[in-house]
This record gives C-alpha cells, sequence and structure tokens, in this order.
C-alpha cells in the first residue's frame, strides 16, 4: 500500500487530535477561607488529587486556600459567577440564598458531631440541599464538622444565668447570637481579628468558638475558663457551582461525591481527634475547663429564643431533632 506525503500528514494531524482528545483537561478552581494547616485544605488538596486520578486525568482542580479568591460571601458570590467552581463554606452563606437551610446553626438543634453526620444522610438534609439546589443551581456534595463552639471567659460558668450580664463576643450572625443573648449576656460583634486584644483589654470578657479556634488564636492565654456549652456543632458543606455540576456526567458527578463525601469524613474525624486532645491538653495547662449543665442552657434558648424569629421552618427543626 502506498502512502502519498499527504495522506501521511492527514493521518498524523488525526493521531495527533486524538492524542489531544484523551489528553484534554478541565481545569477548575476550589476555593475557601481556612489556613493551609487545616484539614479543610489539605483534604481538599486530597480530593483535588484523587479527582484527577480517577477521571483519568481529565480534571486538574487547583485549590486556593486562606481567602486568596476572596471572603466567604465572595467565594459564594463566585459560584455565581463563575470565577469559582468548588467551594467549601458554612449553611449561613447558603441560608442567603434559601433560608431554611441555616436552622441547622439554631442552638442545641445538634447534640453532638455523630448526630450532626446523621443528619447528612438523612432526608431532611435532602429536602434542605435540594431546596438550596432549587434556588441556586448549586450541589452540596458533602458536609464537615468544623468544631462544636465553646464558651471561654474568665469567670467559672455551669449554667445559664452564669452568663447573666457578661460582656461577650459573638459573630454577628442571629444564630450564633441567640444562646448568649438567652442567657442574659451582653453581645458584642467585635472583628475577628480584634477579639484577642479586646478580651485582653477588658473591652468583653468572653467569647465562643471551638477548641481548635480557642488553640490557633490563642485565646486561652487572656481567658481562664472554657465552659463547654456545646451550643452550636459547627459545619461546612462542599458546594459544587451550577455551570460546573450541570456539565459533569453522571459518572463523573458520581466520581465527585464519592471522592467529596470521603474527603468529608476524612477532614471530620482530624476535628474530633484534635478536640477530644485539646481538652486534656487546656487542663494540662492549668484552664478551666467546665463541664455545663446543658440541658439548663438548651431550656432557656428553647423558651426564650422562637424559630419563627429566624425565618426558620419548624418541622425541619422537628426532624433534626429526631435524627438518630
Amino acid at each position: 500500500m502506498k502512502f502519498t506525503m499527504k495522506g501521511l500528514f492527514g493521518v498524523a494531524a488525526m493521531l495527533m487530535a486524538s492524542t489531544i482528545a484523551a489528553h484534554a483537561q478541565t481545569a477548575l478552581k476550589w476555593a475557601h477561607v481556612y489556613e493551609t494547616s487545616e484539614p479543610f485544605h489539605t483534604e481538599s488538596v486530597w480530593a483535588a488529587e484523587e479527582i484527577a486520578k480517577r477521571t483519568d486525568g481529565r480534571y486538574k482542580i487547583d485549590v486556593f486556600p486562606a481567602s486568596q479568591l476572596g471572603k466567604e460571601s465572595d467565594i459564594n458570590q463566585g459560584l455565581k459567577l463563575g470565577t469559582v467552581d468548588i467551594i467549601i463554606s458554612g449553611s449561613s452563606f447558603a441560608s442567603r440564598d434559601y433560608k431554611p437551610i441555616g436552622v441547622t446553626y439554631y442552638p442545641y438543634i445538634f447534640r453532638d458531631p455523630s448526630h450532626l453526620i446523621a443528619y447528612t444522610k438523612s432526608d431532611v438534609f435532602k429536602k434542605l440541599a435540594q431546596g438550596y439546589e432549587d434556588a441556586t443551581g448549586n450541589h452540596i456534595t458533602a458536609v464537615t464538622y468544623y468544631g462544636t463552639r465553646h464558651t471561654t471567659a474568665n469567670k467559672d460558668i455551669k449554667a445559664c444565668a452564669d452568663m447573666n450580664g457578661l460582656k461577650i463576643r459573638v459573630p454577628d450572625v442571629p444564630a450564633y447570637l441567640a444562646m448568649p443573648r438567652a442567657c442574659g449576656a451582653n453581645t458584642t460583634p467585635i472583628a475577628f481579628a480584634e477579639v484577642y486584644l479586646a478580651l485582653q483589654n477588658g473591652t468583653v470578657e468572653a467569647q465562643e468558638n471551638p477548641l481548635t479556634t480557642i488553640e490557633a488564636k490563642k485565646f486561652y492565654e487572656v481567658q481562664k475558663n472554657i465552659a463547654l456549652t456545646g451550643h452550636i456543632v459547627d459545619h461546612l458543606n462542599t458546594v459544587v457551582s451550577k455551570q460546573l455540576w450541570s456539565s459533569l456526567s453522571d459518572e463523573d458527578k458520581q466520581i465527585f461525591t464519592e471522592v467529596m463525601l470521603e474527603a468529608a469524613e476524612r477532614g471530620t474525624k482530624i476535628v474530633e481527634e484534635r478536640e477530644a486532645a485539646l481538652v486534656e491538653k487546656f487542663k494540662g495547662m492549668g484552664i478551666g475547663v467546665t463541664e455545663v449543665d446543658k440541658a439548663d442552657f438548651e431550656k432557656t434558648v428553647l423558651e426564650n429564643v422562637k424559630l419563627e424569629d429566624f425565618g426558620y421552618v419548624k418541622e425541619d427543626w422537628e426532624a433534626i431533632r429526631a435524627v438518630q
């Protein structure tokens, strides 16, 4: 069989085109606001690499930590603008587009991290996640445990009444303000970066955050006691943009979901292990760590803070509380 030069060039071109097609790669951006040392970043990087492996390199995902692509509100907006493809973000931001999903920040809705994870496998989670997707087009693939919020102060706190009149820094978000206000505390919305100094100079007497944050920001240096109020079991959603999710084949959707769920499980385990170790670490440092009367706190919150004040659906709250 004879080939002309023109024919040989034609065959070569087709082979090159097929090779390029086989190695075609979609570049994606994954953004969050957390530091590179935190599991929300390390497990995102793992997930990005794992997705590349399982899709034979068809997707190249770059992870941008520490607000490199903007604050949390910015990256949520980026899903709509197409400037980011995947984010990790709290439900308080998702609730800006779909109010009912914010019910998960209502104080004492979750008993502990295992209850939160059970919720993510429940019908009520599917309903709320679908409501968010219907409102935005964005798809929630996984939920990672962020930490349980506790209270630090320079006084011993065992019951809700012990917080009466206490000057406490709380983020200016209704669900975060609910517990301290129900207990009679005076809430002050100080910028997060200024909390340490505010505690040090007495502008406020207390603050609330997960144990991992209390350690990272060294609040224990300017606070004598940690009260394990456990008022909010905090969590983060892994969210895929409408544009990306709609472009994925069913097979790729399954790969993305499986990997992101696994990454969330890995991150959750790391946070739980860190929290357990920190209780003993703080005690060893001479910090008072107090088990509070959580039933008293919960009863006071439920009596003084109404779901309707937040615009949440009571049936959703009841369904989540009933999850086993």
